[in-house]
C-alpha cells in the first residue's frame, strides 16, 4: 500500500503553487539534515577523540554511509515535490566498488544535488573540493568537515605573487585529503572549471568553448598524483539544463522541467599519475591539452544535447 500512497502524494503535491511546494522541500531538506547529522556528529567524534587509522577504517563507512542515507532521502523529497524530466544515460554502467575521479561541468548549486541524486549508490559516495568559506555553513559546514571534504583557500594571483607559498597550502590540503580518500572506497568530484558558469565570466576569459568556462588542471593533476593508481577511471559528467540552469529556490520550487545528464568512464593515461605538474613544464601541457580534449568533446555534446531538446 506504500508505494501508491507516494504516487498520489507526488501527483497531489505536482499541482500545488510552486511557491507552496519550495516551503515544503525546504523544510524537508532542513528536517533531513538535521536528522542525520545528528548521527553523523556522534560517530564524527569519536574518529575525532581517537584519531588512529585502525579507528578510521571502522568510522569512515559508517560516515559514508550516514551521508548516503541523507542523499537518499534528500531524493524522496525531490520526487514528492518535484516534476522534473529526467535524461540520464551511462550511470547504470559504473561499477560501484572502487575509486572515482569524477569531473563535471559547473553551471549552479543544483549541479551538486543533481550528482548526488543520480550517482547515491552507483559509485562511491561523491566527496568534493569546496571553498574555505564554505565551512561556516551551519550545520552542513561542519558535516562536510566531518566526512573529510578538503577546503580550499582561493587567493588572487596578486597574492600568489607576493606569496607564493599560498599555493602550496592548497596542494597539501588536496593530497592530505586524498590520502585519507586512499582508505575506503572513494569518489573524488572536480569542477575543472573552478567556479560556476556564468555569461559574464565566459567573456572576462575569452574562452573558446561556447558553453564552459576554461578548465584547470590543477586540482586534476594534484588528486591524480595522490592516489592516481587507486581511480579506477575518469568518470566525464556533462550536466544540461535545457530550460536554462536554475537557481537553487527554483529547484526546491520544481520549476526545473528537464535536467540532462550524460555519464561516460575516460581511461586515465598511467603517465598521469606519475608526472610532476608543477615542476615539468612539458608534463604540465600534456595534461592540460588532455583535459583541454575533453572540454572540447563536452562543449559539442552540450550543443547537441540543446539542439535535441524537447
Amino acid at each position: 500500500m506504500a508505494a501508491p500512497f507516494l504516487q498520489q502524494v507526488k501527483t497531489m503535491l505536482g499541482f500545488l503553487p510552486p511557491f507552496v511546494r519550495g516551503v515544503i522541500a525546504l523544510l524537508l531538506l532542513v528536517l533531513n539534515t538535521l536528522f542525520w547529522c545528528a548521527l553523523l556528529f556522534a560517530l564524527a567524534l569519536v574518529k575525532l577523540v581517537l584519531p588512529f587509522k585502525a579507528v578510521r577504517l571502522r568510522i569512515d563507512p559508517g560516515l559514508n554511509a550516514i551521508a548516503t542515507a541523507w542523499i537518499a532521502c534528500n531524493s524522496g523529497w525531490m520526487r514528492l515535490t518535484q516534476r522534473t524530466a529526467w535524461d540520464v544515460q551511462g550511470v547504470a554502467e559504473l561499477p560501484y566498488r572502487g575509486w572515482y575521479l569524477v569531473n563535471c561541468n559547473h553551471q549552479s548549486w543544483v549541479d551538486i544535488f543533481v550528482l548526488q541524486h543520480v550517482m547515491n549508490r552507483r559509485i562511491p559516495l561523491l566527496k568534493f573540493f569546496l571553498k574555505q568559506q564554505l565551512i561556516y555553513v551551519p550545520v552542513i559546514g561542519l558535516a562536510w568537515w566531518a566526512l573529510d571534504f578538503p577546503f580550499m583557500k582561493r587567493h588572487s594571483r596578486a597574492a600568489l605573487r607576493k606569496n607564493p607559498t599560498l599555493r602550496q597550502q592548497d596542494r597539501d590540503t588536496t593530497r592530505r585529503a586524498c590520502e585519507k580518500f586512499a582508505l575506503v572506497p572513494t569518489s573524488v568530484m572536480n569542477f575543472a572549471e573552478g567556479t560556476r558558469f556564468t555569461q559574464a565570466k565566459h567573456a572576462a576569459q575569452a574562452s573558446p568553448y561556447r558553453h564552459l568556462l576554461l578548465p584547470k588542471a590543477g586540482a586534476l593533476a594534484l588528486a591524480l598524483n595522490a592516489m592516481g593508481a587507486q581511480f579506477h577511471a575518469l568518470v566525464d559528467v556533462t550536466i544540461v539544463y535545457p530550460g536554462g540552469a536554475p537557481t537553487f529556490w527554483q529547484f526546491l520550487c520544481g520549476t526545473t522541467p528537464r535536467v540532462v545528464l550524460r555519464a561516460r568512464q575516460v581511461a586515465i593515461p598511467a603517465a598521469f599519475c606519475e608526472g610532476d605538474y608543477d615542476g615539468d613544464a612539458a608534463f604540465r601541457a600534456v595534461l592540460q591539452r588532455w583535459l583541454a580534449d575533453l572540454w572540447e568533446e563536452k562543449d559539442l555534446q552540450i550543443e547537441a544535447l540543446l539542439q535535441h531538446a524537447p
